[in-house]
C-alpha cells in the first residue's frame, strides 16, 4: 500500500508539472501587424531581393593574430576550431540559406608591398567556389584590415589608406574578374576611428568623426574605381559599401556619399545592426525580448524605417551583411526577436545575414548556429523563424 502512495504522489507531481513544462514549448510568432510598403522600379532592389537570408561564415577567414608566427594558413581555424568544407556549405544551403557573406581578413597574408600570399588568395577562391558552385550569392570583403599599417580612415592616413586598399582590391578583382554577379565585393568592414573614444559612435559634432566619415566615402569612391577598372565582369558587379562604423547611423550621416560609378544602380548600401543593443549585443543586457511588446517592435523598425525612407523608397537597395542575438539561455526570446527582425526587413526589402561565429559555449560572444564539428543546427526554431520570414524573390 506504502508503494502505491508513493507511485500517486509521483504521477501526481509530473501532473503539476506538465503545464510548465507545456509553456516552455518554443514557438514562431504569427504577425499580422506588418507594414505594406511599396518600392520603386529598381533594377538593384530586385536584384539584392535574390539574396534572400543569409549567413555569415564568421571568425573564419576574418580571423588574425598580428603576433602569430608559423604557418598563417591555420588562421582559418584560430578562432572557429575547424576548416571549411564542401560539405559545410552544402548543409547551409540545404537548411534554406540563399546568400553566404565571407568576411576576409587580408593583412595578415601580404608581403611589405601588399602582395597577397598566394596560397592564402587560393583557399579564398577555393570556398568561394564551392559557395558558387552550391547556388549562393556571395559577399567578400575585406574584414579586420583597419589599423594605421593598412587603412585608418582619416585625412591623416589618407595617402596610405589608399594605397593599402588600392592593392588589396586590385588584387581580388582581378582574381574574380570572370564570376558572374552571384558575386558582390565589399569595400571594407567597419570601417571606424579604431581604439578611440569615438570607435563606436558616430558624434555627429566631433570633427574627428566628420573627417572619418568624409574619408570613408572617398576611400568607398576610391574602391569603386578600383574594381571597376580590373575589368572583366567587375564592369557591372554589385558593390556593397558601410559608411562609419557600418551602422545605420554612419549610412543615414550627411556624410555619407554613395560613389560615382561607370555603371547605373550597381551599388548597394551595406549595414550591420545587432538592434536593440541591450538584448543583441550587450553580456550584461536583457534577456528578453518579445514581438508583441511595442518598445521592442519599435527598437527593431526605427532604423529600418529610416533606412527605407533614405535609401530603399528612392531605388536604393540596402543589405544588412550582419545581425543577430546572443545566446543567454533564452531561446523562446531569440525566436521572437529573430522572426520579427527578418519579418520587418523583407516588408522593406532588405535582406539579411546573420552572424554566426561557431560559439556555442562559455561566457562570451555565443553567436553560433551551425554547429560545423558536426553539420547541426543546435537551434532548429530560430533556423526556422528565419526561413519562415525570409525576404523571397
Amino acid at each position: 500500500m506504502k508503494y502505491v502512495q508513493t507511485i500517486m504522489i509521483f504521477l501526481l507531481a509530473l501532473l503539476f508539472c506538465l503545464p510548465s513544462a507545456l509553456g516552455d514549448e518554443i514557438t514562431v510568432p504569427e504577425f499580422t501587424n506588418i507594414k505594406s510598403f511599396s518600392f520603386p522600379d529598381s533594377p538593384a532592389l530586385s536584384f539584392v531581393r535574390n539574396l534572400g537570408c543569409g549567413w555569415n561564415l564568421g571568425n573564419t577567414f576574418d580571423a588574425f593574430d598580428d603576433s602569430m608566427i608559423g604557418n598563417k594558413q591555420n588562421l582559418e581555424k584560430y578562432w572557429c576550431g575547424v576548416k571549411t568544407t564542401q560539405e559545410m556549405i552544402t548543409t547551409v544551403y540545404k537548411a534554406g540559406f540563399r546568400s553566404i557573406r565571407l568576411p576576409v581578413s587580408w593583412h595578415n597574408h601580404v608581403d611589405t608591398d601588399f602582395n597577397i600570399d598566394a596560397k592564402w588568395m587560393d583557399r579564398v577562391q577555393e570556398v568561394v567556389d564551392w559557395c558558387m558552385n552550391e547556388g549562393f550569392y556571395v559577399i567578400l570583403n575585406t574584414h579586420h584590415d583597419v589599423g594605421i599599417k593598412y587603412y585608418y580612415p582619416d585625412t591623416a592616413h589618407a595617402e596610405s589608406s589608399e594605397r593599402y586598399l588600392s592593392c588589396i582590391w586590385k588584387q581580388i578583382a582581378e582574381r574574380f574578374r570572370d564570376y558572374n554577379e552571384h558575386l558582390i565585393l565589399e569595400s571594407f568592414n567597419e570601417p571606424r576611428l579604431k581604439d578611440t573614444d569615438v570607435e563606436w559612435w558616430l558624434n555627429p559634432i566631433d570633427p574627428r568623426c566628420i573627417d572619418s566619415a568624409k574619408e570613408i566615402s572617398r576611400l568607398n569612391q576610391v574602391f569603386v574605381n578600383v574594381v571597376r577598372a580590373a575589368g572583366g565582369k567587375n564592369a557591372e558587379r554589385y558593390l556593397m559599401l558601410p559608411g562609419y562604423d557600418a551602422s545605420p547611423e554612419g549610412a543615414l550621416s550627411a556624410y555619407y556619399v554613395l560613389p560615382e560609378d561607370s555603371i547605373e544602380n550597381h551599388l548597394i548600401v551595406s549595414v550591420h545592426a545587432y538592434t536593440p543593443y541591450e538584448f543583441a549585443l550587450n553580456l550584461q543586457g536583457t534577456d528578453s525580448f518579445s514581438a508583441s511588446r511595442r518598445a521592442d517592435q519599435n527598437a527593431v523598425t526605427s532604423f529600418m524605417d529610416k533606412l527605407y525612407r533614405h535609401f530603399i523608397a528612392k531605388g536604393i537597395p540596402v543589405v544588412i551583411g550582419e545581425y543577430g542575438a546572443l545566446d543567454k539561455n533564452n531561446l523562446q526570446s531569440r525566436v521572437d526577436f529573430f522572426s520579427w527582425y527578418v519579418a520587418n526587413a523583407s516588408a522593406r526589402s532588405i535582406p539579411c545575414l546573420v552572424w554566426d561565429n561557431n560559439a556555442f559555449s562559455g561566457s562570451g560572444e555565443r553567436f553560433g548556429f551551425l554547429k560545423r564539428q558536426t553539420l547541426t543546427w543546435p537551434f532548429p526554431d530560430i533556423v526556422q523563424a528565419i526561413q519562415t520570414y525570409a525576404l523571397q524573390p
